[in-house]
């Protein structure tokens, strides 16, 4: 029964909940503080901080965490699913539908039109990036990164999981205060 309760408690207010997580927070709070009585209101609000220190969306962290304390590994897993759940179920419905309606000019047109903006909204990010890795660790450092990158990714090939861990490993090891 607490797998089920863990359950409503998260797939709900992410169903109800329009905005993403900061927008669930105040739901989530009713259903795991006034309905369910799990924890007070202060340790909560601990939670949440906890939440927001981490990165990620903090509905799943907390999701995980209070699932994991009511209901154990099973109980983080049920809750950080009927975290995403919603969101998963609508985007499986709005694909079948666009997938259904590919050929259609309007669909097309639309993708036509996402494309360069999703294309600007990388590059904007990518630029960010390196304008601050440029300030934090100096164009030596940015450039070797960016260099050895790019010959891993398009020269050898090299599995794109491979070369972001290789990187944070380069920061650890070299760009660590």
């Amino acid at each position: 029964m607490i797998y089920w309760e863990i359950f409503l408690a998260f797939f709900i207010p992410g169903i109800v909940g329009y905005g993403g997580g900061p927008a669930t927070i105040p739901l989530i709070e009713y259903e795991v503080v006034h309905r369910y009585n799990w924890m007070g209101v202060e340790e909560f609000g601990e939670v949440l901080a906890l939440g927001n220190a981490l990165p990620g969306p903090i509905a799943t962290k907390m999701a995980g965490y209070i699932g994991f304390v009511e209901g154990g590994i099973l109980g983080a897993a049920v809750g950080v699913f009927a975290t995403v759940a919603p969101s998963l179920i609508l985007m499986i419905a709005l694909l079948g539908i666009l997938y259904k309606f590919k050929d259609s000019p309007k669909v097309k047109l639309l993708s036509m039109i996402v494309r360069p903006t999703i294309a600007v909204l990388l590059g904007i990010m990518a630029y960010r990036f390196f304008a601050t890795s440029y300030f934090d660790n100096g164009i030596v450092q940015t450039g070797l990164l960016i260099v050895v990158s790019f010959l891993l990714l398009e020269k050898w090939k090299v599995h794109p999981a491979y070369v972001i861990l290789g990187s944070l490993v380069y920061g650890a090891v070299f760009l660590a205060p």
